[in-house]
């Protein structure tokens, strides 16, 4: 029986076959479209150059429109629209609608009042309350405070760290506490610091303790020193931590430009009576001074280390505030007591008229210096209590 295979692979349109002898041929449908005289062989040929020619033609034209695109819009991008100078403040004013439930009618119809808007940001930005009719808010960066505090070993200690820190807390931030300890860091401090929740720096002064007449100085010194160092940009306060301090108090160092400066009341040691020491103003023009101390009278200004902050900038750019040298500014050691607070400012001011008194007027006191000390080391090391106290009293 004969046996005949087909193949529908385009490479086989005619194939002869023998069987018996016998050739025979097989013709797919294909071939005899193709071979009549209407159809030319070579059309499948010609169509598929037509076809490729027209796909390239579509890319390339597809190529050539997205490029003209690009270059277009890249011109576009590239055209100025203006300039940043002509960019005016109130185009980004926040304008501020208060409901309507904060509005009183009168008797006669009209508005009485409206609640003023304020908002409390406690990100470093002061705020200003917006009026009824203006409705504006202005946000003003608020300027750093850094606290420098001396610090040393002593049974206080920890009462003394824990009250200031209590008062920087509530005080706006952005504040810096800068503590300084002598010879080493001790973990006591440390740990006090950690547990404040203000920002801080521990420094510790590298000094011999026994050629240090004055240890606060040295160690306000090496406060300073990494003011100027780092170009810390804010207004410098020395508070030592046995002193007190009002709220209101650090709330009037931001508005000091260069140096300001208040009255201390102060407690006598020798005596057990309290004094007065700071400026006499007129309105916050300095123009005299309290002093109950007929020992310290040739002083050039009479102020307390509690009495007076400045700007940092004062330390790191003299150009800024036209100093005569560029030396650095430090306290002195080898200085007569009670000298060290005129000899620093003498550095920072020339005269009065450099200076600012704060609050207006000079008639509030708001540091208070007390001279609490307590000799004796009574405490437990680490502020921890291992082993159980002696009983003195026995429970019934």
């Amino acid at each position: 029986m004969a046996s005949i295979r087909r193949t529908l692979s385009p490479a086989f349109h005619d194939r002869s076959y023998q069987n018996g002898g016998v050739r025979f041929s097989v013709s797919l449908p294909s071939q005899k479209l193709f071979s009549s005289s209407k159809y030319s062989p070579s059309l499948p040929s010609a169509f598929a150059v037509t076809l490729r020619r027209k796909c390239n033609q579509g890319w390339r034209r597809a190529f050539f429109m997205w490029s003209l695109f690009f270059v277009v819009g890249s011109l576009i991008g590239l055209m100025p629209y203006g300039h940043v100078d002509d960019i005016r403040p109130q185009d980004f004013s926040f304008d501020i609608k208060p409901p309507h439930v904060n509005a009183q009618l009168g008797d006669d119809g009209g508005v009485v009042k409206r609640e003023e808007l304020v908002f409390d940001v406690r990100l470093g930005v002061d705020t200003t309350r917006a009026g009824a009719d203006e409705g504006v808010v202005e946000f003003v960066p608020r300027k750093q405070l850094i606290v420098v505090t001396p610090t040393y070993n002593r049974g206080l200690q920890a009462y003394f760290l824990n009250r200031l820190s209590q008062v920087l807390r509530l005080v706006p931030p952005p504040v810096l506490w800068i503590v300084v300890e002598m010879n080493s860091a001790s973990m006591e401090t440390a740990e006090i610091l950690r547990k404040t929740g203000v920002v801080y720096r521990h420094l510790v002064c590298k000094r011999n303790s026994t050629e240090v007449k004055d240890r606060g100085v040295h160690q306000r010194n090496a406060a300073l020193q990494h003011i100027e160092q780092h170009r810390l940009d804010g207004i410098v306060y020395f508070a030592d931590d046995d002193n007190i301090y009002s709220l209101e108090l650090f709330d009037s160092l931001r508005d000091i430009s260069r140096f300001g400066t208040w009255p201390v009341a102060m407690l006598a040691q020798s005596k057990n009576k309290a004094i007065l020491e700071g400026p006499v103003c007129n309105g916050t023009q300095v123009i005299g001074w309290h002093t109950n101390e007929k020992s310290k009278r040739l002083r050039r200004f009479h102020v307390d280390m509690s009495g007076f902050a400045f700007n940092s900038t004062v330390l790191w750019d003299p150009k800024r505030w036209r100093r005569p040298t560029s030396h650095p500014i430090r306290q002195l050691d080898k200085v007569k007591e009670g000298f060290q607070e005129t000899t620093f400012i003498e550095q920072v001011v020339e005269d009065e008229s450099q200076m600012e008194g704060i609050p207006v007027g000079c008639s509030r006191i708001m540091s208070w210096h007390l001279h609490l000390e307590a000799h004796s080391r009574v405490y437990p090391r680490g502020w921890q209590l291992n082993n159980n106290l002696n009983v003195t009293l026995a429970i019934k």
